[in-house]
């Protein structure tokens, strides 16, 4: 249950980047459920291996360079979907981050909503 919620969270925060972001490009809803299973794999999978290899820049940049790693993975999961496209890196940059913020948004008022 919480695999299914995950991928529909990841679904509609993909869609709500591809609905505010000029350069990301959604074609339907299949392409989004497939998009969020996905993100939800290369997170679990590639993330922790890019954080590793790429520790030196993050420590340099006080943590900043965390956000080049969620736009390696947004992009490397719209190259995998097809359906969902990017138009180039600042696409990928901004989609990731909306994407991170809508998914936290989402899991805060879940969370509330469980507690309340």
């Amino acid at each position: 249950m919480r695999f299914l919620a995950r991928v529909l969270l990841n679904a509609l925060a993909i869609g709500v980047a591809a609905w505010l972001v000029p350069g990301v490009q959604l074609s339907g809803l299949f392409p989004a459920i497939i998009a969020g299973i996905l993100l939800g794999f290369v997170n679990a999978l590639v993330r922790p291996i890019l954080i590793l290899l790429t520790l030196p820049f993050t420590l340099v940049t006080l943590g900043l360079f965390l956000f080049i790693v969620n736009a390696i993975c947004f992009a490397l999961t719209a190259a995998l979907v097809p359906g969902f496209d990017l138009t180039g890196f600042f696409a990928a940059f901004c989609g990731a981050l909306v994407v991170t913020l809508v998914s936290w948004a989402v899991s805060a008022l879940i969370t509330d909503a469980r507690k309340g």
